[in-house]
């Protein structure tokens, strides 16, 4: 029996039958309610491309249309290349092939029926209330501190590692205590006894500082010596913590220890007294409570972020991915037993994609136990609760990460899908490296690269025991977010086959070694049993994904990006560390591969150590160690800038597009954002680290008619490297929650061209339709809503 879940015209009396049948998954809530989208708000999210084959020809500046689709596609005549071998698809400069096929197929690509599956399993215990349940699985995510099958067993997760004569603590990891632990959380607090019991005593404050050996020397904590007498002192006159009226502090009539700070989650206020909304994945969807990373689901729903319906959800709130549905009721349905699962059946555009509930381990525990509350996270909360965006490069992990999940890409039928993400946030687990430990890094001597890898093993073996999707491809259909600073170098040989999202593209053509200059992430040493010999990126296969940019209203105010060619006067720009050269310099000789080192020898604007400039140092070249006030203007004020690594990558590709600036990309072999899939000669310049010394005289060399050509590129795609989904999910939040639109939200809602998250849906519909395996697989006798010829790979 089917029926739809968004109109009705029926009796009131088969009504009320067929709603005592279905009492189980209240679907009374449709008759009562009319269930229909009502994000206005957040409309422009939903607005698809055009039904019809689209795109701008770089050559004539005309679109091509289509009143009528032919019955055969020849794409490569319709969308020929231009001079720069691109094909221009929704005002971005592709390489030809893909952007051909773009043009052809993608815009064209219609709807298909998709039964989404409601999971109906319940968990032992229901959790013991510590806990969600995977009702697809039938399994618990239990809170931090809890384990067991039904989450009843509890964990005691020390503070400090076992002391020593030395080190009555314990050597020092971040959640070293000298006082109470919460072994729930490995987290220090003020405790029972104190006037703020819930206080954090977080890392320093717990311990004695030593003062500076000399003038402007930092101060160093002594992890060996407690600070209880201060930090527990009712005395006004000393610097306490525990006990220290944050009214009288700030009036200034008591002292404090300065080193004390509010570095949990959830907590604001120079002393934590002011708490504030917690940050978790899609703030749980409206679905769940928010304890400071970890989603407590309310019943009914369960996911990461809550977003995933059970049986016993109300129809009526289903997110929008599911809606409108047709639910398919067995015609023996039995109204006393326990329905496992029911069917919806739901009009998706492909690629659909499968996104695994991992176990919290993988992602909501990692979130939940951080000590710091921008580890991790694009945002946090302030006293207002209103939303602080950080400067998180890594937070583009969770950006993509919310987006995935409220996607109407998203399914949850395995069977039909395209391709399957494996959500482990390896953001939070290196940066988590040092921080309880219970994070066993002793383990892994010290390497967090070591660390990671065996998380990304475990959650393969959790999919390929739980799941049957992996064995189908060998996992060339899952798609896993490897953020840090190396990307996938250190992926664990069993996931190669699969997709890798990374900020790293090395081939390992040149550099064929690990090129960070800090020891904890190097990957050289990691037994090629664990690793394999595979490369840190695969051009044919991967990805790479611009870093997370803190979203800057100002720039966006003020049009940066769209500077025109008169404003700029530089001809070459570059802020950044040039190494041990210069003052506060990287001092390691192998930081930034020595790139940035020669490019300052060369054209360096500051002087070094020794007070010289560069050996060809020229007025309009600013390559300078000295942070800018005015760096986002430089860069607007700027022809070309320069795009080095860093340990590993480093954001200055994202910081020169968003200011309209070509980029000039200086790393042999490594691949930049979208680099295999755009064609980066209409907008960027690629120079050899050999020719590092001939740039000035090749970059002078490009004729104005070539440079206005590359800034008018630069202008058409730096919008694909905003997460604007993720941002626009985040205002319709503070929308329905607190009737607020902030200058962040106003500046985004005004932008429209595709971002990151839709440039990867076309990339993925692209490898959907040319991967020659998944012809061999049977996948071509699916209905994927395009013509035959969209489904045949073209030589």
């Amino acid at each position: 029996m089917m029926f739809s879940v968004q109109k009705w015209k029926c009796s009131w009396s088969l009504v009320a039958a067929i709603a005592s049948v279905l009492a189980f998954v209240s679907v009374v809530h449709l008759f009562l309610v009319p269930v229909v989208p009502s994000f206005d708000y957040f409309s422009a999210r939903q607005v698809e491309g055009p039904c019809i084959p689209l795109n701008g020809s770089i050559q004539g500046g005309a679109n091509h249309v289509w009143d009528n689709v032919p019955s055969r596609l020849d794409i490569n005549h319709r969308f020929p290349a231009d001079l720069h071998k691109a094909v221009v698809y929704r005002n971005a400069p592709w390489k030809a092939e893909i952007g051909g096929w773009l043009s052809g197929c993608d815009a064209i690509t219609e709807e298909v029926n998709i039964v989404e599956i409601i999971g109906g399993n319940s968990c032992k215990k229901d959790c013991s209330g510590q806990g969600v349940c995977n009702n697809e699985l039938g399994q618990c995510r239990c809170f931090h501190g809890y384990t067991g099958e039904g989450c009843s067993e509890r964990l005691l997760l020390e503070c400090n590692h076992p002391k020593t004569p030395e080190l009555p603590y314990g050597r020092w990891v971040v959640s070293i205590c000298s006082a109470y632990c919460d072994t729930t959380r490995a987290m220090c607090f003020c405790g029972e006894g104190t006037k703020y019991p819930n206080r954090p005593v977080a890392e320093a404050c717990g311990f004695q500082v030593k003062l500076p050996s000399e003038p402007g020397a930092p101060k160093l904590t002594d992890w060996a010596k407690n600070d209880l007498d201060n930090i527990f002192t009712t005395n006004g006159s000393k610097p306490g913590w525990c006990n220290v009226d944050p009214n009288e502090a700030y009036a200034g009539t008591v002292q404090f220890k300065e080193e004390c700070d509010c570095k949990y989650d959830c907590l604001w206020g120079r002393f934590c007294e002011v708490p504030v909304l917690c940050t978790c994945v899609n703030q749980c969807s409206g679905h769940g409570h928010c304890r400071g990373g970890f989603c407590q689901c309310d019943n009914g729903w369960y996911g990461t972020d809550c977003s995933i319906p059970s049986v016993t959800s109300s129809v009526r709130e289903w997110p929008q991915w599911l809606r409108p549905a047709q639910l398919d009721i067995p015609s023996n349905a039995n109204l006393t037993g326990n329905v496992v699962n029911l069917n919806a059946v739901v009009k998706k555009r492909r690629p659909l994609i499968y996104v695994y509930d991992l176990p919290a381990e993988f992602n909501s525990l990692l979130l939940e136990g951080r000590h710091f509350k921008f580890e991790c996270m694009n945002r946090i909360y302030d006293e207002r609760n209103a939303t602080l965006w950080t400067d998180q490069l890594y937070g583009s992990q969770i950006a993509f990460y919310e987006s995935i999940l409220a996607s109407p890409y998203r399914t949850l039928n395995g069977e039909e899908a395209d391709f399957f993400f494996v959500p482990v946030l390896d953001a939070c687990i290196i940066t988590r490296a040092d921080d309880a430990p219970h994070m066993t890094m002793q383990e892994h001597k010290g390497l967090r690269s070591s660390l990671t890898l065996e998380f990304y093993k475990e959650a393969y073996k959790h999919i390929v025991e739980h799941y049957p999707y992996w064995n189908r491809s060998s996992g060339r259909d899952h798609i896993w977010f490897f953020s840090w600073d190396e990307g996938a170098c250190y992926a664990p040989k069993e996931i190669w086959n699969s997709m890798m999202l990374v900020h790293w593209g090395n081939s390992n053509s040149k550099h064929n070694h690990s090129t960070t200059a800090y020891w904890a992430d190097n990957w050289d040493n990691i037994s090629s049993i664990r690793r394999g010999n595979h490369s840190c990126f695969d051009p044919d296969k991967d990805l790479v994904l611009p870093a997370w940019k803190r979203p800057d209203v100002t720039a966006l105010r003020s049009k940066l990006w769209a500077s025109p060619r008169e404003k700029r006067k530089t001809l070459f720009f570059f802020n950044g560390n040039l190494g041990p050269a210069y003052p506060n310099g990287r001092p390691e000789a192998s930081y930034s591969m020595g790139i940035r080192q020669k490019l300052g020898e060369e054209f360096g604007s500051s002087p070094n150590k020794e007070g010289k400039l560069g050996k060809q140092h020229a007025e309009d070249v600013i390559v300078t160690p000295l942070r800018s006030e005015t760096y986002h203007e430089d860069l607007a004020s700027s022809v070309f800038c320069g795009v080095l690594p860093g340990d590993g990558w480093s954001g200055r590709m994202e910081d020169s597009v968003l200011q309209g600036c070509i980029p000039v990309v200086i790393q042999d072999g490594i691949f930049l954002p979208y680099e295999n899939v755009l064609n980066y000669e209409s907008f960027a310049v690629r120079i050899r680290e050999d020719e590092i010394p001939n740039m000035i005289n090749i970059l002078r060399g490009f004729n104005e008619t070539e440079i206005q050509f590359r800034l008018a590129n630069v202008q058409k795609v730096w919008q694909r490297f905003l997460y604007r989904d993720s941002i626009l999910l985040e205002a319709e939040r503070q929308k329905a929650a607190f009737g607020r639109v902030d200058d962040w939200a106003e500046q985004f809602l005004q932008l429209s061209e595709d971002d990151v998250f839709t440039t990867i849906v076309q990339v993925l519909h692209y490898k959907l339709h040319n991967d020659p395996w998944r012809q061999q697989l049977g996948h071509s006798k699916k209905d994927f809503g395009l013509p035959q010829e969209c489904l045949i790979r073209r030589n």
